[in-house]
């Protein structure tokens, strides 16, 4: 039996195969760690914010995957699965929807312009979203399978639905956290190296 051939460039740089960045797009990044960040003086409010979001995404992901998971081992009633995940899940997927478009229309083009050896980054980060939407998807559609299983008294079904969503939570959540994670580690450099003025992202 012969070995599978080994993963194109652009196959690798897919967000269900990446583990990081490659050399060549990490440029910056290791001329700015991360430990350097948030004491920059280029550090500016835009950045701050957008931050501040990413903080807000993980840990919104994090409650619904324990709400998912706790629901699937049985630790969470039927009766209460549904308060506890619905509003959780429908802010998380609404605000990444939104973020999203706004870093594709404006951000990522100004980015771009500003520092050409880093586009294909940017052209990855984007496909990301593709994906994440996907996944996005998918976790909506088997929220949705497991509260119509909930009404009624199929406890199979139950299980197989709760199963069904916490799987496709598992598979948004690690996407979506690798994203995070390659995404500031691409943009926040940049930022730091030139500024938010230079770049056209400083809030007024």
């Amino acid at each position: 039996m012969t070995d599978p051939p080994p993963p194109s460039h652009a196959e690798a740089l897919a967000l269900e195969h990446r583990d990081g960045w490659p050399p060549e797009l990490r440029l910056l990044l290791a001329r700015y760690p991360r430990e350097e960040w948030h004491n920059h003086a280029n550090l500016g409010d835009m950045a701050r914010f957008w931050l501040s979001r990413h903080a807000m995404f993980r840990e919104l992901a994090d409650l619904v995957q324990r709400v998912a998971q706790g629901f699937d081992a049985g630790e969470i009633a039927p009766t209460r699965f549904p308060g506890l995940i619905m509003p959780r899940l429908q802010f998380l997927l609404r605000q990444l929807a939104l973020h999203h478009q706004i870093e594709d229309l404006h951000y990522f083009p100004l980015f771009r312009a500003a520092e050409a050896r880093l586009a294909r980054g940017f052209d990855v980060l984007e496909q990301d979203h593709h994906a994440i939407h996907a996944y996005m998807a998918r976790v909506a559609e088997t929220a949705n399978a497991l509260l119509h299983a909930l009404a009624g008294a199929d406890i199979a079904r139950h299980a197989r639905c709760g199963a069904d969503h916490a799987a496709a939570s598992r598979a948004l959540i690690r996407g979506l956290l690798r994203h995070l994670d390659d995404e500031e580690d691409l943009i926040v450099p940049l930022i730091l190296d030139r500024g938010e003025a230079a770049l056209g992202v400083a809030h007024p």
